[in-house]
């Protein structure tokens, strides 16, 4: 909410308004669904195609169906090709484009639309063939969603398409909600995140911002904090301590991980059993993982996959358990 992210940071403010992890569900017995997307015009990035900035990737089910996007974005007329900020109103140039996808087979069809990772959606038609029905459907039986708080990657850089960020991934794979709270450059840890993330109640959650403190100093000072202060609201519930995947590009990457095994450390000897450490260097796996990185920081759909695969089983035993 603008309430809490304004008195956070000016990057969070406008991080916010971004759709990452957003998810509309609806069932259908049109022969096709097609939608129109009105979106700010927020530049292009150098990392990412526009699929995962401004596009719809479209399921029926799990069968990838596409993704809906922009013929084309222009680079603007200075050559700066990083994201244009936009004010939280999300006012200036729109770009407006549409696009259909059709069935496989006749019959109703559940359908899930994943919304833009990197930029705000001001409207969205949606488009069925006349006399058809129409109506909202909930996939999920847990009423509560895992939470992520995070870096770029947690917010879906450098995927492809929305579908293949690691938390869609595991909301489709899990058949779970989630709550996307990906800030890229900008999850620094702030006492007002922890408290806004203390006072919501989600099934678990995921802590994952060694990526973005400025410092050494300023994980370690902050990190243990941030679990102490979400772990008095929710005596209880599971906690996953994250690290970064990209380990051999950065030489503080081991000492980084090493903070956050602290925390993980000094809240078990503390009793706390409900605690988890996931190591960000195993998130790729071993073998090619050269493959797994766009740019040595952010992750493939490649990358994506696997350190969903090795997140999967430890959140899908926490579900479990709760």
């Amino acid at each position: 909410p603008q309430s809490i992210s304004s008195t956070v940071s000016e990057g969070v403010d406008y991080l916010a308004t971004h759709t990452s992890g957003g998810r509309l569900f609806l069932q259908t017995d049109s022969p096709y669904i097609a939608i129109k997307g009105v979106e700010p015009y927020c530049g292009i990035m150098h990392n990412m195609p526009i699929f995962g900035v401004y596009g719809f990737s479209v399921y029926e089910e799990n069968f990838y169906m596409g993704t809906i996007v922009p013929s084309k974005v222009s680079i603007p007329a200075d050559g700066n090709i990083e994201p244009a900020q936009v004010d939280r109103a999300l006012e200036g140039e729109d770009v407006n484009f549409e696009g259909i996808r059709y069935f496989r087979n006749k019959g109703t069809h559940n359908v899930n639309l994943l919304f833009p990772l990197y930029n705000g959606v001001k409207k969205l038609y949606i488009g069925v063939k006349e006399g058809s029905s129409l109506c909202a459907v909930n996939p999920y039986s847990n009423e509560k969603p895992i939470l992520f708080y995070g870096s770029s990657i947690t917010q879906g850089a450098c995927a492809s398409h929305p579908g293949n960020d690691f938390v869609n991934l595991l909301s489709r794979w899990l058949k779970t909600d989630v709550l996307n709270l990906g800030f890229a450059g900008n999850a620094k840890g702030e006492q007002e995140i922890a408290d806004y993330i203390a006072s919501l109640s989600p099934s678990v959650f995921v802590l994952d911002y060694d990526h973005n403190a400025p410092t050494l100093e300023h994980l370690n000072n902050t990190h243990y904090n941030f679990y102490e202060t979400f772990r008095k609201k929710h005596p209880t519930l599971p906690i996953v301590l994250l690290t970064r995947p990209s380990f051999e590009h950065f030489p503080d990457a081991a000492a980084r991980r090493e903070i956050v095994k602290q925390t993980y450390i000094r809240a078990k000897n503390n009793g706390d059993s409900n605690v988890f450490f996931i190591d960000g260097e195993t998130l790729y796996q071993s073998l090619h993982r050269e493959g797994c990185s766009a740019d040595t920081c952010h992750p493939t759909d490649v990358g994506f996959y696997r350190m969903a695969e090795v997140i999967e089983p430890v959140l899908k035993n926490l579900l479990n358990l709760s």
